[in-house]
C-alpha cells in the first residue's frame, strides 16, 4: 500500500520543558514491580499498562538516496554462522519501514540520536540539508538529540535548520517556497551558551498521548569541540553527559514525569559487526563511551538512544542500581532502525523495569524490496531537479569500486587517492610546497562505487559522487612540521583520546610505516619504521605536510598538528579530489583502486 503522500497527522503532542535549573534533591525513583497481565499486549486487561512504541534511529548524515557501495549495505548474521551482505537505506524505503512499524500500535513515537545532517550527499548538502528535515518532518520524527555535525556549518545555521527562515546568503532554493524549518525539536540539553549559562535550544521536551507522558532529553558527546571546527561553536560550551542527563532527569521528576528516555549523540562499538548480533550473549558484547555512560545515567532515565559511532546494536547494560536497561543505536545513513517496546504503567505513571526484565528493543533492515514511498521519491525528484545540473558532470573514470568509508581497514584505497590528490594540489612551490598529505579517516564519508548512481553510466564518477564523499569542502592547509613533530601527530592516532578508537591517517604516496596493534599506546608507531621517499624520518628536519583546515586546527585529537608553521592556504579538498580523477583517469584509462600497502599493520 503506497505511502500517504501527506505528513501523517500527529495524535501526540509534543510539550517543550523550559530549561530549569534547580538544585533540589532528586525525588525518589520508584522500581515497579511487573504489574499481572503487562506482557500480554498494548494493554492489559485492567488497562494500567500500555505498550508504547519507541521506533529510533541515528547517523542519517542526509542520505536522501540510497547510499552507494559498502555504505549503502548492512551484515546480517545467518543461522549457519555465516554473514550475508543486504542493500539497505534510501528514505524512500525509511519512511516506509517507519509506517509500516506503526501500524497496529497506537502509541508510537519515533526519535534520533543526532547528526540527521551534515557530512551530507550533494543532494541534501548543496541546499544546506533543507531536503533532510522537510523529509524528517514528513516521516513523521517527533524528536532528536543534536549530534556534532549539526554544528559543522556554526549555531545560527542550526537555529535556523531547527526555527526556519531561508539562508542568509543562498536565500530560497524554491519559487513560492520557504523554508518551514523542523517540525520536531532539536534537544542540546549539555550545549549552553557562554554569555547566559542556558541550552542553545530546549533541552528535553514531553511526548504525551492519552494520558501517556514520556521525557525526552538529549545530548551530544562532550567531545564536540575536539572534532568540529573551532569556528562552528565558537561561544559555545559541552559539558558532561552523564551530569546532563541526572540534572534533567530530576528536572522531569519533579515535574511529575517519571518515564524517561535520553538520546545520545555517542556510542560504542559492539564485539560483531552484524546488526542482528546477540549483544547480550556471553562475550565481550560492547565497549567503548558508551558502556561507562550508560553505567553511569540515573536510573529514572529508562532507556539509552544512543548513535555517533555508526554501529548496530542492541544492548542490555545494568543501571546504577542494577536493573536492566536498553541501549540502542541503528548504525547509520537510515539503513536500519530499532523498534524498542516501553511497557506504561498509568499508575506509577513509570516505565515498566524489574531487575530481570528490560524493555525490548530489536534492530531492523531498511529493505529495498518493499515499495517507496511515494511522498519520498517526489521530495527526491524535486530537489535532484534544482541539483542536476552541479549533480550530474562527470570529474573522472575508475575501473572497479574504491572503499572508502567501507574498507574496515586501517588504510582504504579512497584514503590513498585522496591523500596523493591533495599531495598533488598542494606539491609546487607557488602552491604550498608539500612533501607530503594527510588525511582524516572521518572525512571520508563514503565510497567511490562503479555501478552508475543515475544515467552517467558505469564507472563514471560525478561531481555529486565526488561531494558524497567529500561533503565539508575544507580548505586545504600546508604547514611546516618538524620530524618529531610529525611523528609526534602519527603517534596520536592511537594514543591520548585516540587510544581506544583510533583514527588512522590515510597517508599520500611515498610516506610508509609500521602500525603494531600488539602495543599500546604511541608505542604502536614503530619509530624507526617512518620513512618518506624511502629516507628515514629525521626529527630535526623540517618537512611541509599538507592536510585540509580540520586536521591543522587540531582536530580528531591531533593537537601536534597545531604547532605548525608557515601556513599555506590551497583548494578545498573537494576541488583537489575532482581535479585529481580529472587530471589521472578517463573512459579509456580508468583510475584502479591502489593497493593500500603504505602502512603495513602487525595484529
Amino acid at each position: 500500500m503506497p505511502a500517504t503522500p501527506q505528513r501523517r497527522r500527529r495524535i501526540s503532542r509534543l510539550t517543550i520543558g523550559t530549561a530549569v535549573l534547580a538544585t533540589a534533591a532528586t525525588a525518589a525513583v520508584t522500581a515497579a514491580a511487573l504489574p499481572a497481565g503487562a506482557d500480554t499486549g498494548h494493554r492489559d486487561r485492567s488497562g494500567r499498562t500500555v505498550d508504547v512504541q519507541l521506533l529510533s534511529f541515528n547517523d542519517f548524515h542526509g542520505n536522501l538516496e540510497p547510499p552507494q557501495g559498502s555504505s549503502g549495505t548492512v551484515e546480517e548474521l545467518q543461522p549457519d554462522g555465516t554473514k550475508k551482505t543486504v542493500p539497505a537505506g534510501g528514505v524512500e524505503y525509511l519512511a516506509q519501514s517507519l509506517r509500516t512499524a506503526r501500524k497496529g500500535h497506537p502509541y508510537s513515537v519515533t526519535a534520533a540520536a543526532g547528526d540527521l545532517v551534515g557530512a551530507s550527499p550533494l543532494l541534501s548538502g548543496l541546499f544546506h540539508d533543507e531536503p533532510t528535515i522537510e523529509a524528517m518532518n514528513k516521516l513523521g520524527l517527533d524528536v532528536t538529540s543534536v549530534g556534532n555535525h549539526e554544528f559543522d556549518e556554526g549555531r545560527a545555521e542550526l537555529t535556523r535548520l531547527q526555527k526556519g527562515g531561508c539562508h542568509p546568503k543562498d536565500g530560497c532554493y524554491q519559487d513560492g517556497r520557504k523554508y518551514r524549518g523542523a517540525d520536531f525539536p532539536y534537544l542540546t540539553a549539555n550545549v549552553t551558551d557562554d554569555k547566559t549559562g542556558k541550552p542553545l535550544l530546549k533541552p528535553y521536551t514531553v511526548w504525551r498521548h492519552k494520558g501517556v507522558k514520556i521525557g525526552f532529553i538529549g545530548v551530544t558527546l562532550e567531545g564536540t569541540p575536539d572534532i568540529v571546527n573551532a569556528e562552528g561553536i565558537k561561544g559555545l560550551k559541552f559539558h558532561d553527559e552523564v551530569e546532563t542527563i541526572n540534572k534533567y532527569a530530576k528536572v522531569l521528576n519533579r515535574q511529575g514525569v517519571k518515564a524517561i528516555v535520553a538520546l545520545i549523540h555517542e556510542g560504542g562499538m559492539p564485539a560483531s559487526t552484524s546488526y542482528n548480533y546477540d549483544c547480550d550473549s556471553p562475550g565481550p558484547g560492547i565497549s567503548g563511551p558508551i558502556t561507562e555512560i550508560a553505567k553511569h545515567v540515573t536510573p529514572a532515565v529508562d532507556a539509552l538512544v544512543t548513535g555517533h559511532t555508526h554501529q548496530a546494536y542492541a544492548c542490555t547494560i545494568p543501571d546504577p542500581s542494577g536493573r536492566p536497561r536498553t541501549v540502542t543505536s541503528a548504525a547509520s545513513y537510515g539503513k536500519l532502525y530499532t523498534d524498542t517496546t516501553l511497557t506504561y504503567d498509568r499508575r506509577t505513571q513509570d516505565i515498566v523495569r524489574t531487575r530481570v526484565k528490560a524493555p525490548g528493543a530489536v534492530n531492523h533492515v531498511v529493505d529495498r524490496t518493499q515499495p517507496k514511498a511515494a511522498d519520498m521519491t517526489s521530495l527526491i525528484a524535486r530537489w535532484n531537479k534544482l541539483a542536476a545540473p552541479v549533480a550530474g558532470r562527470p570529474v573522472g573514470h575508475i575501473s572497479a569500486d574504491i572503499a572508502g568509508r567501507g574498507a574496515n581497514a586501517p588504510e582504504a584505497p579512497l584514503g590513498d587517492v585522496i591523500a596523493d590528490a591533495q599531495l598533488e594540489a598542494t606539491k609546487a612551490s607557488d602552491k604550498g610546497g608539500a612533501q607530503l598529505a594527510l588525511m582524516n579517516p572521518g572525512g571520508i564519508r563514503s565510497d567511490l562505487a562503479f555501478k552508475a548512481s543515475g544515467s552517467e553510466g558505469d564507472g563514471v564518477v560525478t561531481y555529486g559522487e565526488a561531494f558524497t564523499v567529500q561533503p565539508f569542502t575544507n580548505m586545504m592547509n600546508v604547514v611546516d612540521l618538524t620530524g618529531a613533530q610529525l611523528l609526534a601527530a602519527l603517534q596520536q592516532q592511537v594514543s591520548g583520546p585516540n587510544e581506544a578508537s583510533p583514527k588512522i591517517l590515510q597517508v599520500s604516496q611515498g610516506l610508509t610505516y609500521t602500525l603494531d596493534m600488539t602495543k599500546k599506546g604511541a608505542d604502536r608507531v614503530v619509530k624507526n619504521s617512518v620513512k618518506l621517499g624511502g629516507a628515514a624520518l629525521d626529527p630535526a628536519k623540517t618537512y611541509r605536510v599538507a592536510m585540509n583546515e580540520f586536521l591543522a586546527g587540531g582536530g580528531d585529537g591531533f593537537p601536534a598538528f597545531k604547532d605548525g608553521k608557515n601556513k599555506y592556504v590551497g583548494p578545498s579538498d573537494l576541488d583537489a579530489l575532482t581535479a585529481y580523477l580529472t587530471a589521472h583517469s578517463s573512459a579509456d584509462h580508468p583510475l584502479t583502486p591502489p593497493k593500500a600497502d603504505r602502512i603495513t599493520v602487525v595484529k
